[in-house]
């Protein structure tokens, strides 16, 4: 049974297109207008072993926040609706992933409840590539998590770099999405005494 997401999104900022196939290869066809996030969204894709499209026309004449931020509220959506009942999933996971001198350390319980921890170095950057403003990692990981509907805690105990600090929280997220989401042939059922996620 394939495991796909399809979300449309459109409002008077943004059109959004996202599709999820949690059991792919890898492989992303991504394109937001935004050079920096279209990097994290491949990371995401190639780390996590997903197959993954993103086509987003935002108003980037204002600035990259909107397009960013509802790219992510779908891509959120679309990991739910591809997840289905959860039936056979490992459900808990983390990941360490470091980049040269920076560190993320991500833990995720594919639980039905979102929720968001999230700690990074003080004193970033404020930009990476001229359009990724640093402080809008906190909220896209916040956007996805309250569409996906996890728990998802996410600490860079330390780094100077900003690409590298943000790199390295995409792919460790990839890597615990992929072990979370991953059906594990000991599991019969939902992972959950209360039998629904």
């Amino acid at each position: 049974m394939s495991r796909i997401g399809r979300v449309e999104r459109a409002t008077k900022e943004t059109k959004v297109l996202v599709e999820i196939d949690l059991d792919g290869t890898g492989v992303a066809d991504v394109s937001t207008g935004v050079g920096f996030f279209d990097h994290m969204l491949d990371q995401l894709a190639k780390h996590g072993l997903f197959d993954l499209t993103v086509r987003t026309e935002g108003d980037l004449h204002i600035d990259s926040h909107h397009t960013m931020e509802d790219t992510a509220l779908a891509l959120g959506a679309a990991f739910r609706e591809a997840l289905g009942d959860k039936t056979g999933i490992r459900r808990f996971a983390d990941a360490k992933v470091p980049l040269d001198e920076a560190l993320a350390e991500v833990t995720v319980d594919v639980s039905g409840r979102p929720y968001l921890v999230h700690g990074e170095p003080e004193g970033m950057a404020p930009m990476i590539g001229g359009d990724y403003d640093t402080t809008m990692t906190r909220h896209i990981l916040e956007s996805f998590v309250a569409q996906a509907r996890v728990a998802l805690h996410v600490h860079v105990p330390y780094g100077r770099n900003a690409h590298h600090i943000v790199e390295c929280q995409f792919k460790a997220l990839a890597r615990a999405l992929r072990f979370a989401t991953e059906k594990d042939p000991r599991v019969t059922g939902v992972p959950s005494t209360k039998g629904a996620l």
